[in-house]
Order: structure tokens, then C-alpha cells, then sequence
């Protein structure tokens, strides 16, 4: 457990209905890379599971491909918007013969690739606020509480206060925004 899953969370669970949106919305994604290169995240096998239960559910038909419009809802529910230039780019990169379908390959790469972004300084901010609901400039103990029992964490004290001493560079028991930034960012590498 770390300060990372807090702020972005594991993939969302699915439902009956595809995957769900998260709860955990917070970052949106960069630009995506315009050359085809192994995305550097590398995912657990639950990870890889979920992603293809969700292709899965997409492929209605059975032929083992999605249509690429099926992109955008799955990289909204990781909690991403992309935006319409950084779509077709994706989809320019993972559907080459314009066909409109993909394979789970691509479908898989197209997601890894997404979730290895690393985040803004502006996104990790606005995740700041969400935890600083009291508008201190600071997150305390209480508020790292809160979010973690808001998304289902299930977290000792114990555990929420190492989070917190972790991050605290000052001291002063309370993460402020350059130590939260370093601490995101840190989680990144």
C-alpha cells in the first residue's frame, strides 16, 4: 500500500455492465509517446486478468476484437479523459490498417500505455485538494483517513501513519504540497 494507490487506486473492479467508473478519478493522462515502445509499466497478473475480463465484456461477438471507440470508454474508467487529438493518436498507433477493431494485444499495450503516464504537477495537485477538503494546505492524518475509508481502503492506523511519516519531510505531521508531490512522483519511478 502506498500513497500511489491512494491517489490513482488499483484498476477499478468490474461490474455486470464493463468496468466501472472509478471512484478514484483524479489524474488525467499526458500526450501518449508517437513511437510504439514497451510501455515501462509492468502489470501484475490480476492486473493483466481484469484488463482482459474487461476486453472481454467489450467483445460482444465473440471475435476477439473490440472496436476501438470501446478504447475510450475503458481508458475513462481507469479515470483518464483523453482528449479528442490524444485518441485518434492512440488509436492511430494500436488500429495501423484502420480497420476499426483491435486484439486484446492491442487493446492491452493501449492500456498499459496509458496507465504508465506519469502525472502533472497540475493533476497531482488537484489530487492534493481532494485530500485537503479543509483547505489547509496540508493533509493530515484525518484526511489521508478519510479518502482511504471514501475508496474502500481498508487501512490500519498504523498503516495511514507510516504513509504519513513517509511523506513528512518537515516534521511538522502533515503532508504539504511539495512533499506530496515528491512523494507521488517518487512512486512513479
Amino acid at each position: 500500500m502506498g500513497w500511489r494507490r491512494i491517489v490513482v487506486g488499483p484498476l477499478p473492479p468490474l461490474g455486470a455492465g464493463g468496468m466501472a467508473s472509478s471512484p478514484k478519478k483524479v489524474m488525467e493522462g499526458a500526450v501518449t509517446q508517437k513511437k510504439k515502445v514497451a510501455p515501462k509499466l509492468v502489470l501484475t497478473e490480476e492486473q493483466k486478468q481484469q484488463l482482459r475480463e474487461a476486453f472481454d465484456l467489450l467483445d460482444t461477438d465473440g471475435t476477439g476484437t473490440v472496436d476501438v471507440k470501446d478504447l475510450k470508454v475503458s481508458i475513462r474508467a481507469l479515470g483518464y479523459e483523453p482528449k479528442k487529438d490524444e485518441m485518434k493518436k492512440i488509436i492511430t498507433e494500436v488500429d495501423k490498417e484502420g480497420s476499426g477493431k483491435i486484439n486484446f494485444d492491442s487493446f492491452l499495450y493501449a492500456m498499459t500505455q496509458k496507465m504508465s503516464e506519469p502525472e502533472s504537477r497540475e493533476d497531482i495537485l488537484k489530487a492534493f485538494k481532494l485530500f485537503d477538503d479543509n483547505g489547509t494546505g496540508k493533509i493530515s492524518f484525518q484526511n489521508l483517513k478519510r479518502v482511504a475509508g471514501e475508496i474502500g481502503e481498508n487501512l490500519t492506523d498504523e498503516e495511514l501513519q507510516e504513509m504519513i511519516d513517509e511523506a513528512d519531510v518537515d516534521g511538522d505531521g502533515e503532508v504539504n504540497e511539495q512533499e506530496f508531490l515528491r512523494i507521488i512522483r517518487m512512486n512513479n519511478m
